[in-house]
């Protein structure tokens, strides 16, 4: 009885770990998307983008509820998550400024930013305190007009649908976003590293 017993136990267990990995797995899927994203977007293939684009949003949704759902969060998750993110966004910016619909020096902007706050967090994490951070209001509303950018681009090109005007405000707004954000980020870290010395 008792081997049984343990036996059932030990099953339990291992089912739930394999299950706590789903989200890690998710995002691991998203991150695969990225190359067929950028091949479509590349192609002048639009609406296969457009489609693969919100298989990757979903994906990105789903992982995150299952991981809050169900206490299924991990450190590795919570590295891999913006990371994929970032990878997608990043990549279709590269695709639509080789393209021609977005200009370079906002590619330029977008990855220096990243640049700056990974390099900022590595640091901060090594020298100063674990790193546990998390998203700025400042950070959220720039990752979502990066989204709604490239949305509005593919969308247009796959349908006709907007004006482009649309898209030239939205390139100013997410230029904007990204020098406030990115300021954001460097006065706040910084001043908590000096308050940590």
């Amino acid at each position: 009885m008792v081997t049984v017993t343990g036996s059932s136990d030990w099953f339990t267990e291992d089912t739930t770990m394999r299950a706590r990995d789903i989200p890690n797995l998710i995002t691991f899927g998203r991150i695969v998307l990225v190359a067929p994203v950028t091949w479509a977007l590349l192609k002048g293939h639009y609406s296969l983008a457009l489609v693969l684009f919100f298989v990757a949003g979903f994906s990105d949704a789903l992982d995150g509820f299952l991981a809050k759902q169900f206490d299924w969060s991990s450190r590795l998750g919570a590295l891999l998550d913006p990371l994929a993110d970032k990878v997608l966004l990043i990549s279709c910016y590269a695709a639509l400024a080789w393209t021609g619909f977005l200009p370079f020096w906002l590619l330029a902007l977008v990855v220096l930013r990243d640049v700056v706050i990974v390099t900022g967090a590595i640091l901060y994490n090594y020298r100063v305190e674990r790193l546990d951070a998390h998203p700025t209001l400042v950070s959220k509303l720039n990752t979502f007009l990066q989204i709604v950018l490239v949305l509005l681009v593919i969308v247009h090109e796959a349908s006709g649908y907007g004006e482009t005007r649309w898209i030239d405000w939205l390139v100013y707004a997410v230029t904007a976003s990204i020098v406030w954000s990115g300021v954001d980020y460097v006065i706040t870290w910084g001043r908590r590293a000096r308050n940590h010395s």
